[in-house]
């Protein structure tokens, strides 16, 4: 390999020195460089983008470090052949009464429902302890939305005033953009234009603050920088002790902790998922047409990316942060084998087609942030109910699809009926 040494200026005293007229290797000592790899353009361009601190829950983080973190997972979990990992054993079941245990002199807080995950869970647990029950969320970093907009429809949010998790005021509170026409559109088939369909843009960060705040004012317990580490099932309640020392009781705990959940890699034994959804984009401004979204859009055939055939899918959605500020998604489907794509090749095909697709160069844009995402799909879904007492909400039940998506959205469609059924339950200590 043939390495270039490219000698910088220094500096001594604000004086410049031509690094022609320094002798670097005066003592004849032999002296070795290790090469380095040429920084790719992603890392390039993330790397130059000011991150603020990651938050819990899909999308919550933005950085070069983060990506580089998932793209390792998404690689064990490709080259994996049936089990990625064997998983850790969380939850066990233990005869008879928690009374009659060694743990019953350590309680420190009694509730009838536990929510782990609370990104997502505080919903469920605010709608919950509207109906009187005295309920918990553990969350393992602070308890915020993630500066990404969550797009939905309004006919969905009112899902959440019907539970008694919302008003109105606050949906309009938190809608930071609103838009419509929404486009779906394949390659050579025409265009369809729909009305009122994924076209609110919903600030996370002032959503959660607002159910957040709604959960403490009805008596609900939150634990912040919290993680499970082990629940043992008795006849007659659950016993959550977290990492951090505390012991929890509870009548039911859901298990709102996501695709990525350790009680759900309990229950499938650590196999590997059937397939994987992978999504990159970013949120810039610059975007002077800006007015209508792409619920989906494909606009090219298959290519080949790594060692697989991939379709590339498109969303666009205007941003809240500005009148010329817009959100592209990018994403695919494949068959989780080794050689299948990485998010930073997905990545540096982003900076290539975007600019296709929407008619605009990024010399004229300002990333503000760029989005990542990889979301496992198993063909047994929704995920039945392994143990007693522990019930999965949301994206740890399967209940969503790689097409419908999941998160926010998925949650939305399905509270109420989660609501009603929990809380026709005796839920009492």
């Amino acid at each position: 390999m043939a390495l270039q040494l490219q000698l910088q200026p220094t500096v001594t005293n604000g004086v410049f020195q031509n690094p022609s007229a320094i002798r670097p290797f005066r003592n004849g000592k032999k002296v070795s460089f290790k090469a380095q790899a040429t920084p790719t353009r992603t890392q390039r361009i993330m790397e130059g983008i000011a991150v603020s601190g990651e938050v819990g829950g899909a999308g919550g983080a933005y950085s070069y470090s983060a990506l580089k973190r998932l793209d390792q997972l998404l690689s064990k979990i490709c080259s994996a052949s049936a089990v990625v990992e064997e998983p850790q054993k969380v939850v066990s079941s233990v005869p008879g009464s928690f009374k009659d245990s060694e743990h019953v002199g350590n309680s420190e807080e009694m509730f009838d429902v536990i929510v782990c995950g609370g990104t997502l869970g505080i919903f469920i647990a605010t709608a919950l302890s509207s109906k009187g029950l005295r309920v918990g969320v553990v969350e393992k970093n602070v308890l915020k939305g993630r500066e990404q907009e969550w797009n939905i429809s309004r006919k969905e949010l009112l899902e959440l005033v019907e539970v008694g998790v919302l008003t109105e005021d606050d949906i309009e509170e938190a809608t930071a953009a609103s838009f419509n026409p929404n486009r779906c559109g394949f390659e050579g088939k025409g265009d369809i234009w729909v009305q009122s369909i994924l076209n609110l843009g919903v600030s996370p960060v002032k959503l959660v603050e607002i159910v957040k705040d709604r959960f403490d004012s009805l008596g609900g317990v939150t634990f912040e920088g919290y993680s499970v580490s082990n629940i043992s099932v008795y006849q007659d309640a659950a016993v959550l002790q977290l990492k951090e020392g505390k012991t929890l009781f509870s009548c039911l705990i859901i298990d709102a902790m996501g695709n990525f959940s350790p009680i759900v890699k309990q229950i499938r034994c650590g196999r590997k998922p059937d397939g994987m959804c992978l999504v990159v984009g970013t949120c810039c401004r610059g975007f002077k047409e800006n007015s209508t979204s792409d619920v989906i859009f494909s606009s090219a055939t298959a290519k080949e990316v790594g060692q697989s055939l991939v379709q590339y899918f498109w969303e666009a959605f205007p941003a809240g942060s500005g009148p010329i500020d817009r959100t592209t998604y990018m994403f695919t489907y494949v068959d989780p084998q080794p050689g299948s794509p990485q998010l930073e090749e997905l990545l540096e095909d982003y900076w290539d087609l975007m600019p296709k697709y929407q008619g605009v160069s990024f010399d004229d844009l300002e990333i503000l942030r760029i989005i990542f995402g990889i979301f496992p799909t198993y063909r047994d879904s929704p995920l039945p109910a392994a143990f007693d007492r522990i019930l999965q909400f949301g994206d740890a039940s399967g209940i969503q699809s790689p097409v419908s998506f999941g998160g926010f959205g998925s949650l939305t469609r399905h509270l109420r009926r989660l609501t009603t059924g929990k809380c026709s339950s005796d839920f009492h200590l």
